[in-house]
């Protein structure tokens, strides 16, 4: 993109809420069931059907809305949104539009430049729509209402974000809140996170918006991102060419990497909203709103901040840690438990956490709640590594044992016969073997090459399978190679000597 522009870009977010029935009606809401099973005269809009609101997705539209610190309106007005599709089946569709249930939010996120902050717009409850699939039989489309009145919140942010990266890591701290407060699975595979985004440009300066264009079918972050700057590129080669910008909504074809035009961009009075005359406002007490504040988790960012802080570890660590609320639960346990025990600090946690379990898990392909290892188990272990019962090599091999059998460390120790060795006489004996089977690096060490003690260090420990006593080798190793650079005998010439 050319330096004169600067892009300006909104997000439309639709999260399903993890609610087991749909929005007006008990219809089931799970992914995966056979075509039109999950609806009823209510689903399908049938004469004399009414809708019942689902108490239960109101309480996570609520949640979400306090988590991004909008103000929840007392009052909330569900209306009909009326188009024709072949998926809609009323023909209208149940939403809110001008007294939505939220307004007025924020949420930032880290850039290299900083804290990109930004305004939730509003946020309101809506019922999906059906599902149209052409692919199902040639040359028809199927119509698939499984997903008619699933329970949704569409987060409308302001035109805040400047680029298509930071729209992109801005969803994914979005995302990461929406699961920490267990609103929704944010699948996106599955259709429970969408996003449309509005986009638009102007003269890098200027304070004036551009026309917009709506890109769909976003169905990834990456997409996101890609059919941003694709979108942005074009638009500046349209102004670039004397062209004009026209207000339409955009497709865009993951797999070719393009946009396609799909319609010219509808306006609210397009929808002729007005208020469901089936259902009453919904009524939000503050007080109400106000437990449900004191009730949710510690966020994200706030619980990367205190591990910084508190536990005194980097800040790449504690956004690691705290990108997964089990992984972070995990991790307070481990550090409480290496604490109590006298067996490091939270770094030393963070440490095994971030190094040796996430290698683990990454190689097994499970979440640490499938690993099977429970914190206090892994601080034993840690433990066993501080009093020296076992070296830090032995440990990863006993951790993956862990993960196979579940039993604890101490008892694989005993049982595989992984404990340290810190007997003088042994150790000796294996330096000496790794000395008289590399006489070259010997008389190298006694020249001058003093770097190669890591080498005799790591045959050592490679000779005693990772059970010798690290300290105790060092010390052996420092006594008998020094020896050997005041000129003393290697074995091997002792040995021919005494023949």
């Amino acid at each position: 993109m050319s330096g004169a522009w600067e892009s300006v870009i909104g997000l439309e977010i639709h999260v399903q809420l993890k609610t087991r029935q749909k929005l007006f009606s008990a219809d089931g809401t799970s992914f995966g069931a056979e075509p039109n099973t999950l609806v009823s005269p209510v689903t399908l809009g049938l004469p004399g059907a009414l809708p019942v609101l689902n108490r239960e997705a109101v309480e996570l539209a609520v949640r979400t809305a306090v988590a991004l610190d909008c103000t929840v309106h007392p009052v909330s007005v569900f209306a009909r949104k009326n188009y024709f599709y072949p998926d809609l089946p009323k023909g209208y569709q149940i939403s809110q539009f001008d007294r939505p249930l939220a307004t007025d939010g924020t949420l930032g996120v880290d850039t290299d430049q900083g804290v990109a902050t930004v305004q939730i717009r509003r946020i309101h409850m809506e019922e999906d729509a059906g599902k149209s699939v052409h692919d199902r039989f040639p040359h028809a489309t199927a119509v698939d209402l499984n997903r008619a009145g699933v329970p949704l919140v569409e987060i409308v942010t302001e035109p805040d974000l400047r680029s298509a990266a930071v729209a992109r890591s801005w969803l994914g701290e979005l995302k990461l809140l929406l699961e920490y407060i267990e609103v929704s699975d944010c699948n996106m595979e599955e259709g429970s996170l969408r996003v449309d985004a509005n986009v638009s440009i102007r003269p890098l300066g200027s304070e004036e918006l551009g026309t917009k264009t709506e890109v769909k079918n976003l169905n990834s972050f990456s997409g996101v991102e890609r059919a941003i700057q694709l979108e942005v590129a074009r638009q500046v080669a349209l102004v670039e060419a004397g062209e004009r910008v026209r207000q339409e909504t955009l497709l865009y074809d993951a797999n070719r990497g393009e946009l396609r035009p799909m319609r010219s961009k509808e306006e609210s009075h397009d929808y002729r909203y007005f208020p469901d005359p089936d259902l009453p406002p919904l009524l939000v007490e503050p007080d109400h709103v106000d437990a449900v504040r004191r009730a949710l988790p510690e966020l994200p960012q706030a619980r990367a901040r205190r591990f910084q802080e508190g536990y005194g570890i980097p800040g790449y660590d504690a956004g690691v840690i705290t990108a997964d609320r089990i992984v972070a639960d995990w991790f307070e346990a481990l550090a409480g438990s290496v604490v109590q025990t006298g067996s490091g600090d939270a770094k030393t946690a963070s440490n095994w956490l971030m190094g040796p379990v996430m290698a683990l898990l990454k190689e097994r392909g499970v979440s640490i709640a499938a690993l099977g290892i429970p914190p206090d188990r892994m601080a034993e272990l840690i433990g066993m590594v501080s009093d020296g019962t076992v070296s830090p090599a032995v440990a990863k091999k006993v951790l993956q044992l862990m993960a196979l059998s579940h039993e604890r460390p101490r008892a694989i120790v005993e049982a595989e016969g992984l404990a340290q060795v810190r007997e003088e006489g042994v150790v000796e004996s294996w330096v000496a073997g790794v000395m008289e089977a590399h006489p070259d690096e010997v008389a190298r060490y006694r020249q001058g090459e003093t770097r190669l003690r890591g080498f005799f260090m790591g045959e050592v420990m490679k000779a005693s399978g990772g059970k010798a006593d690290p300290k105790e080798v060092n010390r052996i190793l420092a006594e008998r190679l020094e020896a050997a650079g005041e000129g003393a005998e290697t074995p091997g010439e002792g040995a021919q000597e005494e023949g």
